[in-house]
């Protein structure tokens, strides 16, 4: 091992920048990684939206039948609001 593939101990005291560190990573995806990822997260976001919404729709009267302080809307909320926060994600991901 030569003398000058060895790095200096101030070069390795210091991090490196954010910005760099990130450059260097945005180019590990490929074009196919991106889109099957993307995908994923969408499909994955439009099945929540929609098997949620089914299955409170199924379960209406139950809900409304228990007294529970978090009812109707506020359940459909959050099924719309963890659909959309899949969503940007799979957005995200595509275009990152």
């Amino acid at each position: 091992m030569a003398k000058d593939d060895i790095p200096r101990l101030s070069l390795l005291d210091r991090p490196e920048k954010l910005e760099d560190l990130l450059k260097q990573d945005r180019d590990d995806d490929c074009l196919s990684c991106r889109i099957v990822g993307g995908g994923a997260f969408l499909g994955l976001a439009g099945y929540s939206y929609l098997s949620g919404q089914q299955q409170l729709q199924a379960q209406k009267a139950a809900i409304l039948a228990s007294k529970s302080r978090f009812g109707i809307r506020s359940r459909s909320a959050a099924i719309t609001g963890l659909s959309l926060g899949l969503a940007y994600l799979g957005l995200y991901r595509l275009f990152k």
